[in-house]
């Protein structure tokens, strides 16, 4: 389980490597993905609060990276942090994510990104609930959802 520290080490120095790498054109990337999915994921851009699919989703199952398909959060981490953006605790697995210093707009935050793909999915903040502390603030736009019966 991560800590806010161990999340700023990371975001500082660097995540694991991943167990395999996606990479496409930038051509490749658009014609795959919607335009709201493409803003998000290849611009970093940020979907407007309560509007995404998956805010107020309550569904069993895993969230994958929109992009590569990677599994990056387990529905059971969801939580309601009345930001309206989905929020999570954890990822899947430590390696399935990584973090990097964020200094857009003027602020310091971390933002959050798909290890396998570098698509960015949103931002981790220090204020959620335990047993992390860690609030994963995730834009639906970049996830979507593979539920328990999908996976059956």
């Amino acid at each position: 389980m991560q800590t806010w520290n161990d999340v700023i080490r990371l975001a500082n120095h660097g995540s694991p490597a991943p167990e395999r790498r996606v990479e496409k054109t930038d051509a490749e990337w658009k014609a795959q993905l919607t335009p709201e999915q493409y803003h998000v994921t290849r611009q970093h851009g940020t979907e407007r609060p309560f509007t995404g699919e998956y805010c107020e989703a309550h569904e069993a199952g895993l969230y994958a990276c929109v992009c590569c398909g990677t599994p990056l959060y387990d529905s059971r981490t969801k939580f309601e942090s009345g930001t309206g953006w989905p929020s999570f605790t954890q990822p899947v697995q430590e390696s399935a994510i990584k973090y990097k210093k964020d200094t857009s707009y003027g602020m310091t935050r971390v933002e959050v990104l798909c290890n396998v793909c570098d698509a960015h999915q949103g931002h981790v903040f220090p204020d959620g609930p335990p047993p992390s502390g860690l609030r994963l603030c995730i834009n639906s736009a970049s996830i979507r959802l593979v539920s328990e019966a999908q996976q059956a």
